[in-house]
């Protein structure tokens, strides 16, 4: 146990949660009672966390239109203008818009918020440009989105591990030793340096994910490999899925993806031919237009080789913001209730209401998603005003310049942040606001291990919680809120209870206890839930579900003016927008700017050389950056990291059908030397 000038809290950063101590001088160290980095493992954000808590950029002052003003003065403008514009446009012309970093408190709050105190069916999250993939393919199948169904620790003892569009060796390093013994295959456009350490890298062209993913279905049709007894007992609709292979013959594949048939034979058999095998995606097979029906036929696949529910085995997705799992439950999505309900399901409404101590035709129905909603910021039908929480949408969000001309359209803009983000710049209102090791909550890593956040260190004087926001806004809007973590949470335990992410029976007390409960936890005496699938499916007869997919190529094809993919990622030093990371030295001095990766072909071809400045376009526009020359990515491909302005202008908003999710990951680009 931590002595009494050290406190036990979290990582600040992604979806493992490292377990961290915080000393005097704010000193880091990694706990080793938290599995997903229990071998004292922290990357390099992580140890540098610190940092972002004596930042000289924090904002310590609420500002109006720039100035510096006293809280009362910011509170009771915005509160007057949320007033008069809703009077003036109906509730739907306020918008709110949150992040899969808020703790599970705030997400709660932010949704009770909008729906209670503002009457809007207007809110969504940045969550949505990450997992809602995987989470809408997973509910289809297995009645249930809890990212990866089982704990961490269990992928240790696994004979093969296939990462589908997850570079975790720099997206979140200490999960790469859970992996170290098993065999890796990984799939990626690029050998990073996950795929570096791989057993076997399957390097499709981007785009051609879904394709891939049915090619090994059908290999494993045709060879034999279907655990039939598995499939029978466990599972309906393989038949149907059986039928729709038959296009999908592996030479034809290899035409489509690049990948040669003995390579994806060689994966299949590898898999089937051992005790214990899972299949994990991320982002990388997510983010498309087609991300739904990709991650399900990842699914399809686990299913046949019969995966899925069984001790040492299984599919999951590795979720990447810090409360991505969580963030995506308690009601800031445009479509839900707390507790993973749906707004549109009449027993949930009726349930939300009795906690809410509201009429249940008083709660707003669906609203737009993410990228939708950004679209329609300042429009004739669109939302007047925006309260912005935990997110930088004008560098995260595809097709950003768009994004910024919907932002500057608004009438209203109210951002909550600790630093003067890009899109905080363009607020008319900014209130400063603590973070992660001055404030208690929270927080559900990837495994759906409910984990918490304790207070470190005292904010800096005039800074407030984003739930003292919430709180008081609402209080100017006639309605009380709580601002405790821990007593917003029991609220959440009674919203939550009884729906499919049931928090129950979780307790501070418990979380410090146990180091974390899973859910569902229906009851204090349940002992929380970490494999919640070894009996049977979420399913209404407890089944997994097969869904017939086909392959489409991507939203947007390369052509003769746009002749390269452009994919886009992370890097090792910085995290999401880099609003944080972009401000610690450590991590500047590791990655200090944007580059454009391209194969040395390319580069020949273009004339471009080692450090050259380079221009990138798209239909929707252009950034420069330096040119990385590498043999790691495909001819016909350059990559970019996202964590700077330029990246996701060039991006495609295309979106898929059934989440909603943005073509992040395939654009079509021009590439020149920049004169």
């Amino acid at each position: 146990m931590p002595g009494s000038d050290v406190t036990a809290t979290h990582c600040p950063y992604c979806a493992l949660q490292c377990g961290m101590e915080i000393g005097p001088g704010v000193a880091i160290t990694p706990r080793t009672d938290i599995p997903a980095n229990a071998s004292g493992a922290l990357c390099q954000k992580g140890w540098t966390a610190g940092e972002l808590l004596t930042n000289g950029e924090r904002l310590t002052t609420p500002l109006l239109h720039g100035e510096p003003v006293a809280w009362d003065v910011a509170l009771d403008y915005v509160a007057d203008r949320l007033s008069a514009i809703r009077a003036e446009h109906g509730p739907d012309a306020v918008a709110v818009f949150g992040g899969g970093g808020l703790t599970n408190e705030k997400a709660y709050s932010l949704g009770k918020f909008a729906r209670v105190a503002l009457g809007t069916s207007q809110i969504d999250y940045n969550g949505r440009f990450c997992m809602s993939s995987a989470a809408a393919a997973s509910i289809r199948a297995f009645g249930m989105d809890r990212g990866m169904p089982f704990p961490i620790t269990d992928l240790a003892e696994a004979d093969v591990v296939l990462l589908a569009g997850a570079n975790v060796a720099e997206t979140m390093p200490p999960f790469v030793r859970h992996v170290t013994g098993p065999r890796v295959i990984v799939i990626d456009p690029r050998r990073t340096q996950t795929a570096k350490l791989a057993w076997l890298h399957l390097q499709p062209a981007p785009g051609t994910d879904l394709a891939l993913a049915l090619g090994l279905l059908h290999l494993a049709v045709a060879d034999d490999l279907v655990d039939e007894a598995y499939v029978g007992a466990r599972t309906s609709g393989f038949e149907e899925v059986r039928t729709s292979l038959s296009a999908w013959w592996p030479e034809r594949v290899e035409r489509i993806t690049g990948v040669p048939v003995h390579q994806m034979r060689q994966a299949v058999r590898a898999m089937a031919a051992v005790d214990k095998a899972y299949i994990l995606t991320g982002r990388g097979a997510e983010q498309h237009a087609k991300g739904t029906d990709t991650v399900t036929a990842y699914i399809n696949l686990a299913l046949a080789l019969g995966l899925p529910g069984r001790l040492g085995s299984g599919y999951g997705c590795v979720t990447g913001q810090g409360n991505g799992q969580g963030g995506r439950e308690h009601g800031q999505k445009a479509d839900q209730l707390p507790g993973y309900r749906k707004i549109d399901d009449p027993a949930a409404r009726a349930h939300m209401a009795e906690v809410w101590g509201i009429a249940a035709e008083d709660i707003p129905g669906p609203g737009r998603s993410a990228y939708e909603l950004l679209d329609a910021l300042g429009t004739r039908e669109g939302p007047r005003a925006l309260l912005l929480f935990g997110s930088n949408p004008i560098i995260s969000a595809p097709a950003s310049e768009h994004v910024a001309d919907r932002i500057a359209a608004l009438d209203l803009l109210v951002t909550c942040d600790f630093v003067m983000s890009e899109t905080a710049a363009l607020a008319d209102v900014v209130f400063p606001v603590t973070q992660w090791a001055e404030e208690g909550g929270t927080m559900t890593n990837l495994e759906g291990r409910v984990l918490l956040r304790q207070r470190a260190v005292a904010p800096p004087e005039g800074v407030r919680s984003d739930l003292d926001v919430i709180s008081a806004l609402a209080a100017r809007l006639g309605h009380r809120f709580e601002t405790e973590p821990v007593k917003v949470f029991d609220e959440l335990r009674r919203a939550s209870a009884g729906g499919p992410a049931d928090y129950s029976g979780i307790t501070y007390e418990r979380i410090t206890a146990e180091t974390g409960v899973f859910w569902p936890c229906p009851t204090l005496d349940h002992p929380g839930t970490p494999r919640p699938f070894l009996d049977s499916f979420a399913t209404p007869d407890g089944r997994a579900r097969f869904v017939p997919v086909q392959h489409r190529p991507p939203a947007e094809e390369i052509d003769a003016d746009y002749p390269l993919y452009l994919s886009t990622g992370r890097v090792l030093a910085h995290y999401q927008s880099g609003a944080q990371t972009r401000r610690i030295a450590p991590l500047v001095r590791a990655a200090p700017e944007p580059y454009v990766e391209l194969h040395p072909d390319l580069a020949e071809q273009l004339d471009i050389g080692p450090g050259d400045v380079v221009r990138v376009s798209s239909r929707r526009g252009e950034a420069k950056a330096v040119a990385r020359i590498s043999d790691a990515i495909r001819r016909d491909t350059v990559f970019m990291p996202f964590h700077w302005e330029g990246a996701n202008r060039l991006t495609n908003p295309a979106l898929d059908p059934t989440s909603r999710m943005p073509e992040f990951k395939v654009s079509a680009v021009r590439v020149e030397r920049d004169s």
